[in-house]
């Protein structure tokens, strides 16, 4: 758990560390949106030019509370949990601007600790952003909760049926953690293939992301081919040229697989856990009635959302913007054509 720096209040239920979501700056405007992490966990967002996108020192590396050196907290780092697992803070009245539907913190800390006042988090509520609390740079330490901690987050997490994060909200619009998530995908995506034609795996991959790609890439001559890897997952052989990758749901970092140098494509873990696991499918109508008195045991019809998945575009730019230069891809002319 997380404690105010200045009297040592707890401000936050025990909670345990995974990856920043890759969707975490990006929703959709004039949306309510849900919180952006689960329950009972945090994540920390890197210092300024620790990006892994930019090349800088990943996240799950960063100190978070200093001299321990199993993860520590910094002064340079924010954390982010859920709002639900704060604890012991009161909303700062005067700094609880925003537009219409919530606070959007671009006044600084609205959330002082109740043992001191000394202002330590901001609340995030606004529409178009994901629920969060961010605790500040500084006014925190990390304190032990005395309550057994539970494996961190691992590869074998792909597995569970649960982790995966199915493309379409009930209301049967598109997720916009999956849009967030292919805009990431196909900006890693034109790097890798230097702005070339690629083919996706048939099946989910190309079924959900073909449109998008299409927008970002050129068809053509001479693609360059793609394929789903990771855990458990068989590695097609001969190597296709890029392959679409989950990113550890602790660490962030992409899956490679043993002695692999190749280029890959981080994908947002639960999003890949979906193409490759889609889960069990709704039956066949079948023909007649049903007996009476027998209750009624099939499927709803799915949603299907009135247009095909694109991308968050302010992810993808984002995104293109802090991956390395690639010789020959000109990024401004891109953007004018495809973007």
């Amino acid at each position: 758990m997380f404690a105010c720096a200045g009297c040592g209040t707890e401000l936050t239920a025990p909670v345990s560390r995974v990856a920043l979501p890759v969707h975490t700056y990006h929703g959709g405007w004039e949306e309510l949106h849900p919180p952006l992490m689960e329950p009972s966990t945090y994540a920390v967002e890197p210092a300024p030019g620790g990006s892994p996108e930019a090349g800088g020192e990943p996240a799950a590396r960063q100190d978070v509370d200093a001299p321990d050196p199993s993860g520590s907290i910094g002064p340079r780092v924010r954390v982010v949990i859920a709002p639900g697992d704060s604890r012991s803070m009161s909303l700062i009245l005067d700094r609880c601007e925003g537009y219409c539907r919530g606070v959007n913190g671009h006044d600084g800390p609205n959330l002082a600790c109740d043992g001191c006042g000394r202002p330590v988090a901001t609340r995030v509520d606004d529409c178009g952003a994901w629920q969060t609390v961010w605790l500040a740079r500084g006014a925190f330490v990390r304190r032990p909760s005395g309550l057994p901690a539970g494996p961190p987050p691992g590869w074998d997490d792909l597995a569970r049926a649960e982790h995966r994060v199915p493309p379409v909200e009930p209301d049967g619009t598109w997720s916009r953690r999956w849009e967030a998530a292919v805009g990431v995908a196909l900006a890693h995506l034109v790097v890798a293939s230097g702005g070339r034609p690629v083919t996706l795996p048939a099946g989910p991959a190309a079924d959900l992301l073909g449109h998008a790609v299409g927008q970002y890439l050129p068809a053509g001559p001479d693609p360059r081919s793609t394929a789903l890897a990771g855990p458990a997952v068989p590695l097609p052989r001969p190597r296709p040229d890029i392959l679409l990758v989950p990113r550890h749901p602790l660490t962030g970092a992409p899956w490679r697989p043993p002695g692999d140098e190749g280029p890959v494509v981080p994908v947002d873990s639960g999003v890949w856990a979906y193409l490759v696991h889609p889960g069990e499918t709704s039956p066949m109508p079948v023909t007649g009635v049903l007996p009476k008195g027998v209750l009624r045991d099939d499927y709803p019809v799915p949603p299907h959302p009135s247009c095909l998945l694109t991308a968050h575009h302010h992810a993808f730019e984002h995104t293109l913007d802090e991956l390395p230069d690639v010789p020959g891809l000109r990024r401004d002319a891109y953007r004018r054509t495809y973007g």
